[in-house]
């Protein structure tokens, strides 16, 4: 691959997904590439280059941009995000939102499902706490890939034993094969759909949790920013954005401010009194406890 035809894919593909490449990156993108050429028929990158400066094919434009995505994820992945979910953020919209009864939850780079699911098994495991409630988990990823998979909810066994508590496996998870699928109900309580961070997201309508994790680090620092400010747009005045360890606000966008007694959460710039204190005793179950109890009746999930 010659350096025309390697700043010509850094282009593209930072246009078309906000991957922002570096020059000692160029090993990747042959390694990941190459697999599409072959997939495609094609002789090698330069034929695949043409295809892309001609717009010829666009399921060969959406296999370069999703074999450049990175989808590295697990379950409850770096388990604080999940902590403060569980034992601050749930007990606070459960105060702050007690009058309309109603949460929405927007996982911004879904992947293959880990992270909402995630999130639907804390829930299901706090549901007497929200009988009657209208909760939402909203789960976007630019790769249709993934989606298809996330969907699914069928997971291998490597999958299941990464940062699954097994108590959790077991209620939630029944064996296909050698595989593991997750229950109806958790499927049914998340709406995945496509979405490209780049594009506008106005239309999901307004947030009050939003997971945005391990995405910004690919962005340079004006896209970052961009995206930052209409996540904000998109989340409510007392809302919360989770980030991901190595991501950050500080220098990008002043729009979102770091919540100074939580690592990695953040807040609007203006916000109001914030969601998420939570009251004595409150919000403090155990990942993976035992009681065996199904969502009641009263617990709606948004219909889709």
């Amino acid at each position: 691959m010659t350096e025309t035809e390697f700043d010509f894919l850094r282009g593209y593909l930072k246009q078309r997904s906000g991957l922002a490449l570096t020059a000692e990156k160029r090993y990747l993108v042959e390694s990941r590439l190459s697999p599409v050429c072959r997939r495609f028929n094609l002789a090698g990158l330069t034929e695949l280059i043409g295809c892309l400066r001609v717009a010829r094919d666009g399921a060969i434009e959406r296999a370069v941009v999703e074999a450049m995505t990175t989808n590295e994820t697990f379950f409850f992945r770096d388990r604080t995000p999940f902590d403060l979910f569980r034992d601050v953020l749930l007990p606070g919209a459960l105060a702050a939102r007690a009058g309309q009864r109603r949460l929405r939850i927007w996982c911004a780079a879904a992947s293959t499902g880990q992270e909402p699911y995630s999130l639907a098994m804390l829930l299901a495991e706090a549901a007497p706490r929200l009988a009657g409630w209208r909760v939402e988990i909203v789960a976007t990823d630019l790769s249709t890939e993934v989606l298809e998979k996330a969907k699914l909810g069928l997971y291998n066994q490597f999958e299941v034993q990464r940062g699954l508590p097994v108590q959790l496996m077991l209620k939630y998870f029944t064996q296909a094969g050698e595989q593991w699928r997750i229950s109806e109900t958790l499927r049914q309580m998340v709406d995945f759909r496509p979405l490209n961070l780049l594009q506008p997201f106005d239309h999901l309508g307004t947030f009050d949790i939003v997971y945005c994790r391990n995405v910004l680090i690919y962005f340079d620092a004006a896209t970052k920013g961009d995206v930052l400010r209409r996540i904000a747009d998109q989340l409510a005045p007392d809302g919360a954005v989770l980030l991901g360890a190595a991501e950050t606000v500080i220098g990008i966008t002043e729009t979102l401010m770091p919540d100074p007694e939580h690592r990695g959460l953040y807040r609007h710039g203006r916000a109001a009194a914030p969601m998420g204190v939570a009251a004595s005793g409150v919000g403090t179950s155990t990942l993976g406890a035992p009681a065996a109890m199904p969502a009641p009746a009263g617990l709606r999930w948004a219909v889709r």
